[in-house]
């Protein structure tokens, strides 16, 4: 069917460009697998929301499975660039890992069902979703990897298997801290980032009282 006028290339619909119209559906898709999950999320519901037909979704990202990889794909991007940019800032040690949390709180302020998505249990875990979430883990690892072996090096501890143990267990407070502040959306960013704060300093003044 013709329209009597043709859209420039790259356009979507209703004279929508193409990039900005799937960066619309991702947005709204993104906010319904992370409020719904995986299982639970219609494409025709996406499409109802963004005001297109589900066929266009399909042709824009394949799948179900095809456009919730590209909402793991901008989630994974955004937590990992933030914590990029702290990694590669002037603080080291402690003061790394708390301005790494609150930059996470930052980001998320806004957004906390993009941790849910990226914590969706429903999600496929094969496949190209496996893949974008493998992708994505093995950055925000070896940025951990990174920090824990500079804190435990300030300490003179170097043993790698010391590093390996300390950075699972630097992600698992990591991911408890932020279940917790997604489970509480009453506590905003700057709150959260004081409170842990407040925790990992009464934790370091009750070790050099146990040292003392």
């Amino acid at each position: 069917m013709t329209t009597g006028t043709k859209r420039a290339s790259g356009a979507g619909t209703k004279g929508v460009p193409r990039v900005e119209r799937e960066q619309e559906i991702l947005q709204l898709a993104s906010v319904a697998f992370g409020t719904a999950g995986f299982a639970a999320t219609n494409v025709a519901d996406v499409a109802r929301e963004a005001g297109i037909s589900k066929p266009l979704v399909y042709n824009y990202f394949g799948s179900k499975e095809g456009l919730y990889a590209a909402c793991l794909d901008a989630a994974g991007s955004l937590l990992a660039d933030e914590i990029e940019r702290i990694a590669r800032g002037d603080a080291v040690g402690i003061e790394r890992g708390l301005r790494t949390m609150e930059g996470m709180f930052a980001v998320l302020e806004d957004r906390r069902h993009v941790w849910r998505l990226l914590h969706d249990r429903t999600a496929p875990t094969t496949g190209r979703v496996a893949d974008v979430v493998a992708q994505h883990t093995a950055r925000i690892d070896k940025l951990a990897h990174e920090g824990v072996h500079e804190l435990l090096a300030l300490a003179g501890v170097t043993d790698e298997l010391d590093v390996s143990a300390m950075t699972a267990t630097w992600l698992g407070i990591v991911d408890s801290l932020m279940d917790w502040w997604v489970a509480h959306p009453d506590q905003g960013a700057e709150q959260m980032a004081r409170r842990v704060g407040r925790l990992v300093g009464a934790l370091l003044v009750d070790a050099n009282r146990s040292e003392s």
